[in-house]
């Protein structure tokens, strides 16, 4: 409350009232309304006794009557005040309008903001609730990497390899959660973060690491560029990043205290053990966590988790259905044959975006392509040999699209609907080439010929070229129809080749029956 006695002795010692507000910690029109009712009431100091500060405040606001049943001042619900502090976008000026607007219902005077702000101060100060909120429950999660290692040591070469600790602290309740991973890298680093939010059972709505480059890409005075498959983890669990500002740990207070406890209550507790492989380290530290979370505070009643579980875990975003899947982003350029090539793997884009600049996303189940943020493509990630292709129909032109449709059964099957001769032809076609796909522009050729002749000379062709080789070639066929030869009888075929030469005979050769040479 403000002291009006005190306000009224420093006038009496002629000081400006910029000082006096200064010095009484009150607004100067608070000071002025003070000089006014002296000259009023005619009032010199030192005052009587009766005129206590609550009197003095009564004659300068005109609450007191002449029979001093005046009405008072409407004290706030402080512990109400003080939950809803605790709400995400609740502050002490929306509160005090609220404060007003039930006075004024109930016909009852309220304080001003000052007074008001000033009132809960006290509060806060003579309860329990002595920390100053400047961090809401389940408002913001600090990260980062310890400056110090553990060490992982092989059972058979004795070689010590360094394991990397991950700190995440809750920053209103200060729980912690702790792991070791035996690298910093991208994959480690969205991993931390998917089982601290497992471990917390949900996320907070801001998300504060360093500006390390597995978080973000980019920082200048304008803008902030996040790494691609960080912002996506962020908004997979509806959290906002706002990484610190360089060289200002402030901004990241709780985990740097969190590192000095990481560093003292499980990293130097378990400096004398030795551990064979990273899930044995975990499994330490993990014990020696509970027991930091579960340690009393020093200056206030409670616990790091007694805290968290009682105010903050509440107040948590709810956790998606599915944990985030790590991602991985590369940036393509689509080829003339409308596919990209991501981890020595093919995959189609729809033909129209030939030579465009892409990006790729890929998990360990999926392939998305993207352009300009808008996704174009999706397809299910190719494993095993490289080289193999997954290509779309509607990704392809028209003319394409139409060839893909066909393959080796359905070359076969129209063959089979001609002859068994053509049904040969075809198979024999298959068998000579490296790659199915190779025989498709031979095969429709082939099949075509049934639609320039009839399917009974072509089948009849096939069986002539048969008679001559067991993998008859198109030309051949296409030649036996030109020429007529599958219409004439086999006789005839073979005194029109001995005529023109085709066939050689004995007589070409030499008398095999033991004549001269």
């Amino acid at each position: 409350m403000t002291n009006y006695r005190e306000i009224l002795r420093l006038h009496s010692q002629g000081l400006s009232q910029r000082s006096i507000a200064a010095s009484c910690d009150c607004g100067k029109s608070t000071v002025q309304r003070a000089i006014a009712l002296v000259k009023e009431q005619g009032l010199t100091f030192p005052l009587a006794p009766e005129f206590t500060n609550d009197r003095l405040r009564k004659l300068i606001y005109g609450t007191e009557t002449q029979d001093e049943s005046s009405s008072t001042y409407k004290e706030p619900d402080y512990e109400h005040v003080h939950k809803e502090m605790a709400r995400s976008g609740v502050t002490l000026s929306l509160l005090w309008n609220e404060y007003c607007a039930m006075c004024r219902q109930n016909n009852d005077i309220p304080y001003m903001y000052s007074t008001f702000c000033q009132l809960y101060r006290t509060y806060t100060m003579h309860t329990k609730s002595t920390m100053l909120l400047e961090r809401k429950p389940g408002e913001q999660m600090e990260v980062d990497w310890a400056g110090q290692t553990m060490k992982v040591t092989d059972n058979i070469t004795g070689e010590c390899s360094p394991a990397y600790i991950f700190v995440s602290v809750l920053s209103y309740s200060g729980y912690a959660y702790v792991e070791a991973f035996l690298s910093r890298n991208q994959e480690s680093w969205i991993a931390a973060h998917v089982n601290a939010y497992r471990y917390y059972g949900g996320a907070t709505r801001i998300l504060v690491p360093d500006n390390l480059k597995t978080g973000v890409t980019k920082r200048t005075k304008a803008e902030i560029i996040l790494n691609a498959a960080y912002q996506e983890m962020a908004e997979h669990y509806g959290t906002a990043v706002l990484p610190a500002r360089v060289r200002k740990p402030k901004d990241k207070s709780s985990v740097e205290g969190a590192v000095g406890h990481v560093s003292t209550w499980i990293m130097a507790a378990l400096r004398n053990w030795k551990f064979f492989t990273l899930q044995e380290l975990n499994e330490a530290i993990a014990d020696k966590l509970r027991e930091l979370n579960d340690k009393p505070f020093q200056k206030r009643s409670g616990s790091r988790f007694s805290v968290f579980n009682e105010e903050e875990q509440p107040l948590l975003l709810e956790p998606p259905n599915k944990p985030y899947e790590m991602s991985e982003w590369k940036s393509c350029t689509v080829s003339y044959n409308y596919h990209i090539s991501a981890d020595k793997m093919l995959y189609s884009v729809p033909h129209e975006h030939i030579k465009k600049q892409v990006d790729v996303r890929l998990t360990s189940r999926t392939v998305e392509v993207f352009l300009s943020g808008e996704r174009i493509a999706s397809h299910i990630r190719k494993h095993g040999s490289p080289g193999q292709h997954s290509t779309l129909p509607e990704h392809m032109p028209p003319s394409h699209r139409e060839y893909s449709q066909w393959n080796a059964e359905r070359f076969r099957s129209w063959a089979r609907g001609i002859g068994k001769s053509t049904l040969v032809a075809v198979n024999a076609i298959f068998e000579s080439r490296k790659v199915e796909q190779q025989g498709y522009r031979t095969c429709m050729a082939l099949l075509k010929l049934s639609e320039r002749y009839s399917p009974s000379r072509l089948e009849a062709a096939c069986s002539r070229a048969l008679t001559y080789t067991s993998s008859p070639s198109f030309k051949m066929v296409q030649t036996i129809l030109a020429t007529g030869q599958d219409e004439l009888p086999q006789e005839e075929i073979r005194k029109s080749t001995s005529e023109f030469g085709f066939t050689r005979g004995s007589e070409y050769y030499g008398n095999r029956d033991g004549g001269d040479n």
